[in-house]
């Protein structure tokens, strides 16, 4: 337990947070980004990180509540400092986004190992594709300007696409910006992660012949859904019902799946799934393999889920500025950040990278009279 001023901070909330983002990546992504103090500060910028970060594990409060709870190990010494709503609000547009942006960078990526159970179909590792556009920023003549306001007065929207590790749902990449730019044009700017020992799973809605050429372009498999207008030609019937075909130039082959869910209270719901696959071979792929793999799919939707339903709850994401193309992480107003070309920020020798909290701090819009509109809340 040392000095706050000295950026490290006693065991708790941040001595957890330490031992998956240490002290000598965060020194690493500061010195790259250029974002190291010029002098001697009561507040220097690898404490500013760690406030980022924290304001993600507390997003119920304001800045000083943040930094209390930073700091509560630490209660009663004289060296503690006790800096005022404004100085915190300072020391996060000092350390701006570009530190969050590499952090997310070198800990992005698969976590799972060969052996984790639920991440691998034969020898492949299953990923998928998803965008969530119901993500809430402040209304303000900047995000009006770039971004989609909803009817009746509602705050202007971002569309979030991420790239995710279905057993782990650990990020693997992520991009965002209008919502009337479209779902595969996000996903192509993901399209560099890919690798050939990867199956990716993906929604109805990414089946443009297009988008997926330029999947199987980069060598990894496709299991994806088809909407129910595509029709593709019947090539060759197989044993297990499903057929070969053609989707522009790539050769698949297709699978018609009744799905039927009974839920607890007996509730019966029955829908029919089309698949489209680039294991073409039936004897060593199933198809009913194939369609209970699908299911994996939904861990993607959990994660969205989590985002928005337990963690925002509707809220607004909190910066009164518009979002610029790649700014993102804690610092920002996104709970991801966009992967830049596979660009990689230096880090320690022998640092293993591990699961990062990327969710960002989100607030309430204060009514007039509200005390909240006191604390630093924009």
């Amino acid at each position: 337990m040392v000095r706050v001023a000295a950026g490290v901070f006693a065991p708790g909330h941040l001595g957890e947070l330490t031992q998956i983002v240490p002290f000598e990546l965060v020194d690493a992504v500061l010195a790259e980004t250029g974002r190291v103090q010029h002098r001697l500060r009561e507040l220097p910028s690898r404490v500013g990180v760690y406030f980022l970060l924290a304001m993600c594990l507390f997003p119920e409060v304001g800045y000083r509540l943040v930094w209390h709870k930073m700091t509560s190990a630490l209660a009663g010494l004289p060296a503690v400092a006790s800096p005022t709503a404004k100085a915190l609000r300072d020391l996060r547009r000092r350390v701006g986004a570009a530190p969050m942006r590499a952090l997310f960078e070198v800990l992005c990526g698969p976590l799972a190992q060969p052996v984790t159970p639920g991440v691998r179909f034969g020898r492949y590792r299953t990923v998928s594709f998803d965008g969530c556009s119901s993500l809430k920023v402040p209304d303000t003549g900047r995000n009006r300007a770039w971004l989609d306001r909803l009817a009746h007065g509602g705050y202007p929207q971002l569309e979030l696409m991420t790239l995710v590790e279905t057993g782990t749902r650990a990020m693997i990449g992520a991009v965002f910006g209008p919502t009337a730019i479209g779902e595969t044009d996000y996903a192509r700017r993901l399209l560099h992660l890919l690798r050939p020992d990867m199956l990716v799973l993906w929604d109805k809605g990414f089946d443009g012949n297009d988008f997926l050429a330029a999947v199987t372009d980069t060598g990894a498999q496709i299991l994806g859904r088809l909407r129910s207008n595509r029709r593709a030609p019947i090539l060759s019937r197989l044993a297990d019902g499903s057929y070969l075909s053609v989707i522009g130039t790539v050769n698949v082959r297709i699978i018609d799946a009744q799905i039927t869910v009974t839920c607890a209270d007996g509730t019966v719901f029955t829908g029919s799934y089309r698949l489209v696959t680039s294991l073409t071979d039936a004897r060593r792929h199933p198809a009913e393999a194939l369609v209970g793999l699908y299911h994996q799919r939904w861990e993607h939707e959990s994660a969205y889920y989590a985002l928005r339903h337990t963690l925002m709850r509707g809220r607004v994401l909190r910066r009164p500025g518009r979002p610029g193309a790649g700014d993102v992480g804690a610092a920002h107003a996104l709970p991801v950040a966009a992967h830049r070309d596979g660009r990689r920020c230096r880090i320690p020798a022998g640092h293993r990278p591990g699961p990062l909290l990327l969710h960002h701090r989100a607030a309430k819009r204060p009514r007039p009279g509200d005390p909240s509109r006191r604390r630093d809340m924009r």
